[in-house]
């Protein structure tokens, strides 16, 4: 599929820009991964609904990828601005346990999030710590454009040309969120390798030519772009709040390396946030929203994917319980049309050419990754009676194969997921709804409503009279 030409906003320009891919025969992606010392947030995975919608797009478009997530399980300090402890080494002491069976269990975590929510596992998923003599003699080769502190090798930002320039902040915003350290030249510089203190116990080191301790949070990305992906490759993904320090650091540490201009990627991509009326949701308060938060709940998983796709990834969305139903909602009504449609569709013969209805989709997605757009075409197209119900069945797989919702399989059974404390199994939940539909064919209101309060209390929202057919649902 090729169709209209694909424009993506570059944050580093601040501007919408054809893509034109530096090899047309191989796109290459690397999209900042997790840091793995704890379970990932519903925020931080709204990241890679919007990296696995950007890698549908350009696979459908018939672009042929190489994606990168990596792993970050070393060097990630307690704050984004490069200060504070390593939150892997922090995670170890706080749970008393080995810090690389932290990385192990929150790294496989993690998978199964994607997982659930339908995202393809990227071609790679290095490692941070599989990746350290190479982090190593990338510092060696960018000593150069850094000095030594007592505490570490530091980057001076002042070295390359027009430091920040991604971040698009004055110097003194930027200046504001990073702690300050004894000895730095500049505010914004930051660490490359950081040294072990000498009373300091971590379970994560290495000899240096700067001493025993570890790398910098920054210098992997920068590392392992280059080695799976080559110095300059098409796009660069993360979250808005990398472009402000981290994805910085990055080009700096690119363009020491090159002794030249160049940021490493061409595109660089960032989606907003994900926000809860209290605030930006964040790890850094203790309690926060996971994934498998929303399947206790009773909650599909591809709920949420639909939820994000709703919101163009340049936006910040709003998280709530009941945005998540009226996805949730959304979904089964899809399902519903889908399951209708099957059921109709066999021994269908000839109708109409449906090529505009896939230009549409194009059209929509090659506006920046425009899913908002994308979402009420799948709607019309779906009740567009010109078209058989097999000809929208097999138009439905090009949308599925771009949003990622799977509606041409997923049954509707799987919908009807029971939270983690619920009390009754599905069979018992719809024994007792044919005893409540008895009860009120006869008449017995008393008895009805009896059976109504029971099921409301085991967590069951008895919908009487449902437009979408379904008798039940779990109380969110």
């Amino acid at each position: 599929m090729t169709g209209t030409s694909l424009t993506l906003y570059n944050s580093l320009t601040r501007q919408l820009e054809p893509f034109v891919p530096l090899d047309p025969a191989n796109v290459r992606v690397y999209s900042c991964g997790p840091t793995v010392y704890n379970y990932a947030h519903i925020g931080n995975l709204r990241a890679y609904v919007f990296t696995d919608t950007l890698s549908r797009v350009l696979r459908w478009k018939g672009y042929p990828l190489t994606h990168i997530i990596n792993i970050t399980d070393v060097g990630h300090l307690t704050s984004d601005a490069d200060a504070g402890d390593d939150k892997m080494e922090a995670a170890a002491r706080a749970q008393a346990t080995s810090i690389w069976d932290i990385a192990a269990h929150y790294t496989a975590a993690f998978k199964q999030n994607l997982q659930d929510l339908n995202i393809r596992s990227p071609d790679r998923f290095p490692l941070a710590t599989d990746h350290i003599l190479e982090m190593i003699a990338f510092a060696q080769q960018i000593a150069a454009n850094c000095y030594e502190l007592d505490s570490g090798l530091y980057f001076d930002t002042s070295s390359v040309p027009d430091y920040g320039r991604l971040a698009g902040t004055r110097e003194d915003e930027r200046e504001g969120r990073i702690d300050p350290v004894a000895g730095k030249r500049h505010p914004q510089d930051f660490a490359i390798w950081r040294k072990s203190e000498a009373h300091e116990q971590r379970q994560m080191e290495w000899d240096s030519p700067w001493g025993r301790g570890a790398p910098g949070w920054h210098l992997e990305c920068s590392v392992m772009s280059q080695k799976y992906l080559g110095a300059n490759f098409d796009i660069h993904t993360g979250g808005i709040d990398h472009r402000e320090i981290h994805h910085p650091n990055e080009i700096a540490q690119n363009q020491a390396h090159c002794g030249c201009a160049d940021t490493g990627a061409t595109f660089w991509l960032h989606n907003n946030f994900l926000v809860e009326r209290s605030g930006k949701m964040s790890k850094s308060g203790g309690s926060f929203t996971t994934l498998q938060t929303l399947i206790d709940l009773g909650v599909h998983p591809l709920a949420y994917r639909l939820m994000c796709l709703q919101a163009h990834y340049r936006s910040e969305l709003e998280f709530s319980l009941e945005n998540l139903a009226a996805a949730f909602t959304r979904l089964k009504r899809l399902v519903i049309v889908v399951q209708a449609l099957r059921a109709r569709a066999e021994g269908d013969a000839e109708s109409p050419d449906a090529s505009p209805w896939l230009d549409q989709l194009d059209a929509a997605v090659a506006d920046d990754l425009n899913t908002p757009r994308a979402l009420p075409l799948l709607d019309e197209m779906l009740a567009d009676k010109k078209l058989k119900p097999a000809q929208r069945l097999g138009l439905l797989t090009h949308f599925d194969e771009v949003l990622g919702l799977d509606l041409a399989t997923l049954p509707r059974a799987e919908l009807r997921l029971r939270p983690a404390d619920a009390t009754l199994t599905e069979a018992e939940i719809d024994a007792r709804l044919a005893e409540r539909r008895e009860a009120r064919a006869a008449k017995d209101f008393s008895r009805s409503d009896a059976i109504r309060d029971d099921l409301v209390a085991a967590g069951v929202e008895v919908m009487d009279g449902d437009p979408l057919g379904w008798d039940w649902k779990l109380a969110l």
